[in-house]
């Protein structure tokens, strides 16, 4: 089984060799990397570029140039993986938001699962700490209303933790999402549930960035809220 971890960056050079590192300190001699970088002025995609030099056929950088945005880059990476024969395709933040040992632990049900999501919202699930009071019910009610508008059984639909088998990213048709940004997890979640696809939700604790800067603001989420209603529109539900 080939694992391919797509790891989108902008801007993440303080996190990126600490990420590679223990991705590949994980003990998966078939898990492989796979940056896609947005063009990063701080020089992350160089510096990934020096990381892949010292692991061929562990470690490859793609290098975009067209518009910049998360969905974008997972679509393109999600593309370059499978094309390079992953079986499995891993989708996490480079900024340790998400915990690289936890991979593991979405690997472990991906045999009986098409899709197993890291959960901020299922029982024994958690946000960061020092998460302030406004912050953590914004995030509740962003999940909670993209759940209620699509209908979704989901817990965690915006969550960007996941494993993927090849299979289902094939079968929900990776050419016909056209959601950017953050909405990028609602509809592919949205397709997988509403296609009857198997989903697991396993609890993770989603931490805050220690380096660098996040790129989430009020309007990012105000947009993303917005977007909901076109994923709705668009599929006819």
């Amino acid at each position: 089984m080939q694992v391919t971890v797509v790891l989108p960056t902008y801007n993440e050079a303080e996190n990126i060799g600490p990420m590679i590192d223990a991705l590949l300190g994980l003990g998966f001699p078939n898990l492989s990397v796979l940056v896609v970088d947005d063009a990063s002025p701080d020089g992350s995609g160089e510096i990934a570029d020096r990381i892949a030099a010292e692991h061929p056929g562990r470690v490859a950088v793609l290098h975009r140039t067209g518009p910049r945005g998360l969905g974008w880059a997972y679509l393109e990476g999600f593309c370059r993986a499978m094309a390079q024969g992953a079986d499995v395709l891993i989708q996490m933040d480079c900024d340790f938001s998400h915990n690289p040992a936890d991979v593991s632990r979405l690997l472990a049900h991906i045999p009986d699962y098409d899709l197993v999501i890291g959960s901020r919202y299922v029982p024994g699930g958690s946000t960061a700490e020092d998460w302030g009071v406004e912050r953590k019910l914004l995030s509740a009610w962003a999940n909670f209303y993209a759940r209620t508008i699509l209908g979704l059984r989901i817990r965690d639909v915006t969550g960007g933790f996941r494993a993927w088998r090849r299979e289902t990213l094939e079968g929900i048709g990776l050419d016909r999402i056209r959601s950017q940004g953050y909405i990028f997890q609602v509809e592919t979640a949205y397709l997988c549930e509403r296609m009857g696809y198997r989903i697991l939700e396993i609890p993770i604790h989603f931490a805050e960035r220690q380096r660098g800067k996040s790129k989430m603001s009020l309007k990012v989420q105000i947009e993303a809220a917005l977007r909901v209603w076109q994923v709705r529109w668009r599929y006819g539900k």
